[in-house]
């Protein structure tokens, strides 16, 4: 059995985007439900995708293991497995890890750019690493079955993090700097450390993180993913592509600043109001993984790799987390 897996979007949501991923053959997605939102917040966001799952029950459920992305293949429908991309729905509060897990959280990013209760964020100038609490927060996402994301966070706290975390973590959405230095984009050796401690990194494609950004390359990209094979190995790659569709420009102050911050950042390490980046025109949606299944077919890679990373290991790594 072959799968099809975005491990991370967060679009405006809405039938049409149900539709879309179903179009694209997706079997999971994993979705971005809150950002700076705290605990009761979040509660108001389940409510929401209750109503979601309730009125496109014949596209889309919640899914909570890999069992899941196996009956979504087998009935046509996309599982949605809700992430973090911040830890501030669990506040200060270590017994807040079970509750949310129990509303379905299955990832959760320790921290969101800046520091955190928990870690240091990539826009941080100084990184202390994974913080005493981070370290109890670990544990329990270990034991519940929550996957340590480290995306957004500075290179010590992410090595900290596959250090600590019994199970393999994951950097759901981001590219290696060595094809374009996004200032969140992970280093060589870095890579390495995750790859062989299991972990798994999902290929964004986010303007902001693609060498020549809107303008990239089905050819560049590929090209980045078979030298990030050579790398991490063929199996600890997926596609994790950051998709906003439908957001209004507004979003972006919202993901950038939050409620933290009255200078606007508008974008990745620019004050300029510019709204989210067009896509490249070969990954306007998720229908573009056809797109990206060609351009890796035709850069070398074998079929069964191709199936790794469009879905399959994606699907190897839920499984050893939430078995």
């Amino acid at each position: 059995m072959n799968y099809k897996i975005d491990n991370l979007q967060y679009c405006n949501w809405s039938r049409e985007v149900f539709e879309i991923n179903r179009e694209a053959g997706l079997d999971a997605v994993h979705v971005t439900v809150v950002y700076h939102e705290d605990y009761k917040e979040f509660q108001k966001k389940v409510e929401e995708w209750n109503n979601l799952f309730k009125n496109n029950k014949d596209l889309i459920f919640l899914g909570k293991d890999f069992k899941d992305i196996e009956k979504a293949k087998n009935e046509n429908k996309t599982a949605i497995f809700f992430g973090f991309q911040n830890c501030s729905p669990i506040e200060d509060d270590i017994e807040l890890v079970e509750k949310v897990y129990e509303s379905g959280c299955r990832f959760m990013q320790l921290t969101y750019n800046n520091q955190s209760l928990l870690a240091t964020g990539c826009y941080e100038k100084n990184d202390s690493g994974v913080t005493n609490f981070g370290k109890e927060v670990i544990k329990e996402m270990n034991r519940l079955g929550i996957v340590v994301d480290m995306s957004h966070s500075a290179e010590k706290s992410t090595y900290d993090a596959i250090e600590l975390s019994q199970k393999p973590i994951a950097i759901t959405h981001a590219n290696p700097n060595f094809w374009y230095k996004a200032i969140r984009n992970k280093s060589d050796e870095l890579l390495k450390t995750l790859s062989d401690s299991g972990g798994m990194l999902g290929l964004s494609l986010y303007a902001h993180h693609l060498k020549d950004k809107s303008d990239c390359t089905i050819e560049s990209f590929c090209e980045m993913a078979a030298r990030t094979a050579e790398i991490m190995g063929v199996k600890n790659i997926g596609i994790g592509s950051d998709l906003c569709l439908n957001q209004p420009d507004s979003v972006v102050e919202w993901m950038r600043n939050g409620t933290w911050a009255k200078t606007k950042n508008y974008g990745e390490g620019t004050k300029e109001k510019s709204g989210f980046p067009k896509q490249p025109e070969w990954f306007t949606d998720a229908r573009g993984f056809k797109n990206i299944e060609n351009g890796l077919i035709k850069i070398g890679f074998s079929i069964q790799e191709v199936y790794g990373i469009l879905g399959n290991n994606w699907f190897n790594f839920y499984k050893g987390i939430h078995k």
